[in-house]
């Protein structure tokens, strides 16, 4: 007999954003003369920048002549792309990161969940609640949990509270965990962390043996020059952690799919029988074993982002994106609603008007606005009350949206 990973069986029926889907179209077919905006999903709308279509281009012309052709490229990702990487993102900052800790893939959300190819089973793991639902699915998916209760926690998962009530700031977990996820700028607030609040992750995760997995996706967000981009702008970081970024949505790439993740090599764990075991290298070798690299075209992309014409066309992507942020965040405001975030982050986090639930409101907007938008509770049940709206749109459907949501909140 066949046996499964029953582990998937813990699951909750639907993942977020499936069930806002499905929501969505079951509107669409009863109201098909409604013109649906959809505020709701982070997916990008705007096109590729000029000077990585040009490269993507080149790279496709190399692949058709004998000469100049690519077969299977390094696991770990070509130089080319990697030395830039190292030298914009990290060295220009003052960081310490070389290119051979930074290992190339095709999504930050794969090397989230593929991370815990290389993590033993029984770890203690802490998640900020609300929550990337991706870190909690794919430890449910590992058996690192029990079941879930009525408000959808898991058993044996340390949930640590951000909401108004501490300012969007987890308190350091009272008992010792060994795993630690962290995501700043946040996803689904849009809030970020204080270079303290940061030292003080640091600083527990060194004294309790601890690891952070630090999600930095939304790092190019960041417009205020006080906030790290990095947990290794950290003292200790290196020991304690290691970071995930992607090219989903500073340029672009949500369907093209590339981005990096970086373990120092310094970095390493105790395992059973009491042997110091290198991250660094336990990466290398899953990802030798399980991945054959990011596509030639897409590493050329890339890299093309890091050169002076492609910063500068990234850099009005940026731009574009977190004025669709700001006018959301100020045309809220302006009818009374409680807003977060928006400002180092592509996300708005409104409070429910009207003591509404989540996905209460999630159905009032849609019938009255024809909006979709992402219920807080999809989030983790601290998230409850909240709702989010993704910046990642049209000007002109961030402006008609922010007419319609006169009707709906009003």
């Amino acid at each position: 007999m066949v046996r499964i990973n029953e582990n998937f069986l813990k699951l909750k029926a639907g993942y977020l954003f499936p069930e806002i889907a499905r929501r969505v179209s079951a509107f669409a077919d009863a109201n098909p003369d409604a013109d649906v905006i959809k505020l709701g999903i982070g997916d990008v709308t705007e096109p590729l920048p000029a000077a990585v279509t040009a490269a993507m281009h080149t790279a496709v012309d190399e692949l058709s002549d004998r000469d100049s052709f690519h077969g299977y490229g390094p696991e770990q990702g070509y130089a080319f792309l990697r030395e830039p990487i190292a030298e914009h993102d990290y060295k220009a900052r003052g960081v310490n990161v070389s290119a051979d800790e930074i290992f190339i893939s095709d999504g930050s959300k794969c090397d989230t969940g593929n991370i815990l190819d290389i993590l033993g089973e029984g770890n203690r793991v802490a998640i900020t609640d609300p929550v990337y639902p991706v870190y909690v699915d794919t430890n449910v998916m590992v058996g690192n949990t029990g079941t879930a209760n009525e408000a959808g926690q898991f058993a044996n998962l340390t949930y640590l509270p951000v909401t108004e009530a501490n300012n969007f700031v987890a308190d350091l977990p009272s008992d010792p965990v060994d795993v630690i996820y962290l995501c700043y700028p946040n996803n689904p607030t849009g809030t970020v962390a204080t270079r303290e609040t940061l030292q003080n992750w640091v600083n527990y995760a060194r004294e309790n043996g601890s690891l952070i997995l630090f999600d930095a996706a939304y790092e190019a967000f960041i417009s205020d020059d006080s906030i790290p981009h990095s947990i290794f702008e950290i003292d200790g970081a290196r020991e304690c952690a290691i970071e995930f970024r992607s090219f989903s949505k500073n340029v672009g790439f949500t369907g093209v799919r590339c981005a990096f993740t970086v373990v120092p090599k310094e970095l390493s764990v105790t395992a059973s029988c009491g042997t110091e075991v290198s991250l660094h290298q336990l990466w290398n070798r899953r990802q030798s074993t399980k991945f054959n690299g990011a596509s030639y075209v897409v590493q050329k992309g890339a890299a093309a982002a890091y050169t002076e014409e492609g910063r500068e066309q990234v850099r009005g992507l940026i731009d574009f994106y977190m004025t669709n942020a700001r006018l959301l965040r100020e045309g809220l405001e302006s009818l009374g609603v409680r807003v977060f975030g928006g400002v180092n982050a592509p996300y708005v986090w409104l409070g429910t008007p009207d003591g509404l639930s989540s996905w209460d409101f999630f159905d009032r907007l849609l019938e009255k606005g024809h909006l979709v938008g992402t219920p807080g509770s999809g989030f983790g049940a601290a998230g409850e009350g909240y709702f989010r709206l993704s910046a990642f749109n049209s000007r002109k459907n961030v402006e008609a949206a922010l007419e319609r949501f006169k009707s709906a909140v009003g």
